[in-house]
C-alpha cells in the first residue's frame, strides 16, 4: 500500500477521508495523490460561449488556491504529496489516475447523511466502487484515530472471491487488524451450520491467514445480517466483494429500515471481484 489516492471537494467530508489516508500512509510509507475535479459548469466545460476560457481559468486559480491552503495543513507535513486538478467526470477523473500512478488504495469521503445505502447509491463515491480497479475506502465521519482492530469482511465464501479476499487480507495486514469473516445466513439460501462451517474452512484451509475469526450469522437478509453483525461486534471496519461495473447498489436496494441504517455509521472498503 504504498501510493494512496484521496479525491477531494475540499469540502469537511473530503479532509475526514485525507485524515484517515495519512494516518494509513505514516504507518506504511506511502506517498497521497490528491485529485480535484474541476465539475464546471457546462456552457463553461463545452465551450458553448466566448467567455469559456477565461471563466475555466478562474475555476482552476480557484481550485489552485484551494490546494495550496490544503497543503498547508500541518497534518501534511513530512509527508510525499502531489495533486492533481482533473476536467473531466469525477470517477472517470480518479481511474485515470489510478491508473496512471499504480494507486493501491482509494480514500474518499461520502457526503451521505441520511446512512449506509444513502453513501452508495446515486453519489460520485458509488460510481468510483463500481468501476474501480483498486480497493475504495469510504470515510463517512471524523476519526480522532483511524485505529482499526475489528475488520468484518462479508463474503459468500465462493471460488470467485478468493482474489478480493486475498486483497482484503493484506489490507488487514496492513493496519494490523484481526479479520472477521462473515457469512449471513438467510431463510432465503438457507445452509446448515455443519454445510457453512464447511464452506467457510474450505475457503481457508490453503490461505496463510494468522489473526483471524470465522462467524456465521443468521438474519433476513443480507445486508441487514452485516449491519447487526457488526454493530454487536462494534466493528471498526466493513469490507466486502464488488462485482465491479455491477457495483454494490443491488447488494443494499432492499427494504433496510431507517434504524439499521444508521447502524452503519462506518467506514466500508469494498474489494472488486
Amino acid at each position: 500500500m504504498k501510493r494512496i489516492l484521496v479525491p477531494t471537494d475540499f469540502s469537511n467530508q473530503a479532509e475526514n477521508a485525507l485524515k484517515v489516508a495519512v494516518e494509513i500512509a505514516t504507518k506504511n510509507n506511502s506517498e497521497i495523490f490528491i485529485i480535484h475535479s474541476l465539475e464546471m459548469p457546462l456552457h463553461i466545460s463545452s465551450g458553448g460561449d466566448s467567455g469559456g476560457m477565461p471563466e475555466s481559468l478562474f475555476f482552476i486559480k480557484l481550485a489552485e488556491r484551494h490546494f495550496e491552503e490544503l497543503l498547508e495543513k500541518p497534518y501534511l507535513a513530512d509527508l510525499e504529496i502531489h495533486e492533481a486538478i482533473g476536467h473531466g467526470e469525477v470517477y472517470n477523473d480518479i481511474n485515470e489516475v489510478a491508473q496512471s500512478k499504480g494507486i493501491d488504495l482509494i480514500v474518499m469521503g461520502s457526503h451521505g447523511i441520511s446512512g449506509f445505502k444513502e453513501m452508495f447509491i446515486g453519489s460520485n463515491t458509488e460510481k468510483v466502487v463500481r468501476t474501480a480497479d483498486v480497493p475504495v475506502l469510504v470515510i463517512k465521519n471524523e476519526h480522532e484515530s483511524f485505529d482499526i482492530t475489528n475488520f468484518v469482511f462479508a463474503t459468500d465464501f465462493s471460488e470467485k472471491c478468493c482474489s478480493s479476499f486475498e486483497e482484503a487480507k493484506k489490507f488487514a495486514e496492513d493496519v494490523n487488524a484481526q479479520m472477521n469473516l462473515l457469512y449471513v445466513n438467510t431463510p432465503g439460501n438457507f445452509v446448515t451450520t455443519a454445510d457453512a462451517n464447511k464452506k467457510m474452512n474450505d475457503f481457508i484451509k490453503d490461505v496463510d491467514i494468522k489473526n483471524y475469526t470465522l462467524n456465521i450469522y443468521n438474519d433476513t437478509s443480507v445486508e441487514k445480517g452485516i449491519l447487526n453483525f457488526a454493530k454487536e461486534t462494534k466493528a471498526s471496519l466493513i469490507g466486502m466483494s464488488t462485482h465491479g461495473r455491477k457495483g454494490i447498489s443491488h447488494f443494499f436496494n432492499g427494504s433496510i429500515s431507517e434504524d439499521l441504517v444508521n447502524h452503519a455509521n462506518r467506514p466500508v472498503i469494498t474489494f472488486k471481484i
